[in-house]
């Protein structure tokens, strides 16, 4: 492969080396599902979707991993706010998650393994980090269970910190710590806690910490050593951190490169649900199409910091509708041009070989795609089949086809039923959250716009149910 990526392991760009020629393994952390999905989080599944493509694009046969978080403290609170039980707040916003993958146009993980059906592995993975001296069961008789971080010299290595320079880790009691930086592998079961949230261990009844899911789920879906792993910047430290120290401890060599995006910003800050400044997937794309916000999330380098507003928004969607004119114009001249696998330009793919550049993948096709301006005055020629099959292949790399199926509406991707189920389920999960907001009149509204529609809903102690309401004899 040609193909140069940054590591931020090394902080450097270096040409890429798979595991096993020809195959590449890639986990990258999906989202602890609280509540539904902001576009912040959307970048980073963008970001994901293109390197897959391109990937494939090079003859590369590709294999995601992306987890979902069914089961942490914020979920625990969330749903005893709302009312409603833990799992179900959990697989409602699951849920909305895959539909806001799905409205991006992002390609469906490989795999998308919950945390909960993975705790055997979990405990295994505790049990022998227990046995080699690198974690401990906390002495204060909480069941929680830590790794020891000074009992792995090299830990800091990923984010380049000092031990001694490190903040103490905010993730349990310290009371039951040796070293206030010491990390939670296991949380001991709480009074007060549904019992349905809680597994038997060894070491008592509990759940898992978030570093020790992933570390388990990996090893069960990549092996022992895979190609990247990935995530949000902000995920460097702690989470991948604590990730490699206790997968590295466990004897496994974890992941060769270790890629981050860049952080979407609103207002100067990172666009997080803990700051309360979130943008709803279906939100946003009331203001804009779906494939042209997924155009404003590609055109910035993934490395690069994104300030997010509305008028920047506006002028990547019109940017988009340029090329999707020449695009439709030049299809209806040539009375259509069949699939966009064809061919990219050499600067386009010398762009997606360095690291992902796709500003100047844009570029490249920006100056494609004058030529065959200039080409479609003249009508249809065989240039300009050739210029507008190059011009689609290149939009394909980056899910930005304007003629493909997820955006054209044609083929059938869904049946009616699956669609609205999609729909619903993504408007619930908004309920939910403003209801854990307190917001009722929000969540009213949403109810109210459903019933509208005619989608009943029912609130049950499992969480809400929808029907569609029957019709009258006449239709109406």
């Amino acid at each position: 492969m040609s193909f140069r990526l940054y590591d931020t392991a090394t902080r450097a760009v270096r040409d890429f080396e798979p595991l096993v020629e020809g195959e590449v393994g890639i986990y990258h952390c999906g989202l602890t599902v609280q509540g539904p999905p902001h576009i912040g989080h959307i970048r980073k599944e963008v970001v994901f979707d293109v390197l897959r493509r391109w990937l494939e694009r090079s003859g590369v046969q590709v294999t995601v991993v992306g987890n979902v978080t069914d089961i942490d403290d914020k979920i625990l609170a969330r749903s005893a706010e709302a009312g409603v039980p833990w799992w179900a707040l959990a697989y409602a916003n699951e849920r909305a998650l895959g539909v806001a993958y799905d409205v991006l146009g992002c390609l469906p993980p490989t795999y998308e393994p919950r945390a909960t059906g993975h705790v055997p592995e979990m405990v295994e993975l505790m049990e022998q980090l227990v046995a080699a001296g690198h974690a401990y069961p906390a002495e204060d008789g909480s069941g929680d269970v830590y790794f020891d971080v000074r009992s792995w010299p090299a830990y800091g290595e990923l984010s380049n910190q000092n031990i001694e320079d490190m903040a103490a880790a905010a993730d349990a009691d310290p009371r039951g710590k040796r070293d206030p930086r010491d990390f939670a592998l296991w949380k001991g079961h709480k009074e007060g806690e549904p019992r349905s949230a809680s597994w038997p261990t060894p070491f008592g009844r509990g759940r898992p910490g978030w570093h020790l899911e992933c570390s388990a789920m990996v090893g069960k879906y990549l092996g022992a050593e895979f190609d990247i792993h990935g995530g949000g910047l902000d995920l460097r430290f702690p989470h991948h951190e604590n990730e490699l120290a206790q997968s590295r401890a466990a004897g496994r060599p974890f992941a060769r490169w270790w890629m981050h995006n860049a952080m979407l910003n609103l207002g100067g800050s990172k666009m997080s649900k803990s700051v309360g400044n979130t943008m709803l997937v279906t939100e946003v794309v009331k203001q804009v199409r779906p494939v042209e916000l997924r155009y404003y999330l590609v055109a910035s380098h993934y490395r690069s910091v994104v300030e997010f507003s509305f008028e920047a928004l506006e002028e990547m969607a019109s940017a988009y509708q340029r090329i999707e004119g020449f695009v439709r114009r030049a299809d209806e001249v040539l009375g259509g041009t069949g699939d966009s696998t064809g061919m990219v330009c050499a600067e386009f793919a010398e762009a997606m070989d360095d690291d992902l550049s796709v500003p100047a993948a844009l570029a490249a096709l920006q100056a494609v795609l004058r030529e065959g301006n200039k080409l479609l005055v003249d009508g249809p020629s065989d240039a300009l089949r050739g210029t507008l099959l190059s011009v689609r292949s290149m939009l394909d790399v980056l899910g930005l086809d304007p003629l493909s199926p997820q955006w054209d509406g044609a083929g059938d991707r869904t049946d009616l039923h699956q669609v609205v189920d999609r729909l619903v389920s993504l408007a619930l999960a908004e309920r939910a959250e403003a209801r854990v907001r307190k917001d009722y009149p929000a969540a009213d509204r949403v109810r109210h716009s459903l019933s509208a529609a005619g989608v009943v809903v029912e609130d049950t102690p499992a969480g809400p149910r929808w029907t569609l309401e029957e019709a009258e004899p006449d239709g109406r």
